[in-house]
This record gives C-alpha cells, sequence and structure tokens, in this order.
C-alpha cells in the first residue's frame, strides 16, 4: 500500500542582492534541466540594479549530470510522480513569493522568466499564482501542455509575453513550435518573438534588450 505525506520542506534560492524593499521590479528566473539557481543567476548580475531584485528559485530534484559523482544540477520535475512534483513547486513557490514580497509596502512589478525546462515550470505556476504577472518571457521553452485554460486566459490577459530562441536550438522542433502558437491561440494572445543565431542557451546580447529599456 503507497501512501503520501506532506511535511516541512526546505528549499534553495538565490538573490541578485539583498532586498531593500524599494525595488520596482522583481524578476523570478526558473533555471533549465540540469542547472542550479546560483550559477543560472550569474547571467542576470551585470543588469543588477538597486530597483531591481533578480530571484533564481531552485529546483527540487537534484541529480548527477554524468555518472554516479561529479557536478550536480537540479530540475523541476521528472515523469515519476510528475503531479506530486508540480503540487510540490507550487507550494514551494507561492511561499517563496510570500516570503519576499512581505518585506514591500508597495508590490514591485513582477517579471517572470523561464529557460528550457523552466518555461514550463515558469507558465504553469505564473497561471495560477494570485499576483500579478507584467512580463512572462519563455526561452527556448513554452507554456505547460497542461495548464487550465479558463485560469491562464484570464492571468495572462494584461501581461506582456515574449518568446525566445536560437535558430539552431536542437530542441526545438517545428512541431513543438507550432503547439506554442496553439497555445497563443487559445489564450488571445500576440506576444513579440525573438529570434537569435544560437543554439540552447541564454544570449547576453538578447538579454540586454529586456534590462536597458
Amino acid at each position: 500500500m503507497k501512501r503520501s505525506i506532506q511535511f516541512p520542506f526546505q528549499a534553495q534560492y538565490t538573490l541578485s542582492h539583498e532586498p531593500t524593499g524599494k525595488e520596482t521590479e522583481l524578476w523570478i528566473l526558473f533555471h533549465g534541466y540540469g542547472q542550479l539557481s546560483e550559477f543560472f543567476i550569474r547571467k542576470f548580475l551585470s543588469f543588477d540594479h538597486p530597483q531591481r531584485l533578480f530571484l533564481a528559485p531552485e529546483g527540487t530534484n537534484y541529480q548527477y549530470l554524468s555518472g554516479f559523482e561529479g557536478r550536480v544540477g537540479a530540475n523541476w520535475m521528472t515523469k515519476y510522480e510528475r503531479e506530486t512534483a508540480i503540487a510540490n513547486n507550487h507550494r514551494y513557490l507561492n511561499q517563496l513569493m510570500e516570503e519576499i514580497l512581505k518585506g514591500y509596502r508597495k508590490n514591485p512589478k513582477i517579471h517572470v522568466l523561464g529557460f528550457s525546462q523552466g518555461a514550463a515550470t515558469a507558465s504553469r505556476w505564473a497561471s495560477q499564482w494570485s499576483g500579478k504577472i507584467s512580463t512572462l518571457i519563455l526561452w527556448a521553452g513554452g507554456f505547460a501542455h497542461d495548464m487550465r485554460i479558463d485560469g491562464a486566459k484570464k492571468k495572462f490577459f494584461d501581461t506582456h509575453i515574449t518568446m525566445v530562441y536560437g535558430n539552431r536550438d536542437k530542441f526545438l522542433s517545428s512541431e513543438s513550435i507550432q503547439k506554442q502558437e496553439i497555445w497563443l491561440e487559445i489564450l488571445g494572445k500576440r506576444p513579440e518573438k525573438i529570434v537569435f543565431d544560437g543554439g540552447h542557451e541564454l544570449n547576453e546580447a538578447i538579454l540586454e534588450k529586456f534590462f536597458k529599456k
């Protein structure tokens, strides 16, 4: 007889600087499969600013990246006990946001960026979170296929959505891109689309466009 139990769980996250409660922008960064938040956030540190805070949650599942020792990476879920992992992610991320935002008298604008596997996790979480999402950037990935349509349409009605991918990304196919077009049609959204010359990676020149506006 297989059963489950809920208990307090400790999870990791990384910040670009100590929050002051005066930042006007909060960027939530979702890393990809096999990455760690402390290294993922480094791609964004050159854009850190007293008015801009970067917050990178870390997936709670860990694995050796090769064999049985060496470098370790995190992931948001696997197909095994997938629904449990999703529920755990939502509880973790909702509580994390509550903890961070309680330090603000006026909430900053919330921007969400998800890379690769983190794109699906970001969209799935954001679609159910109670707060307002100003910007959603899905990079080298897309909307979670199991988002609840009615909730997502309402949630992202006023959200600016940007899709970013490299023209040589071996993990993206014309079929996967078409599936995202279908999702956008369902949501009634016309996103900004950015295609750069590169592969499955964060392109610094493209990142700069978001933070130098």
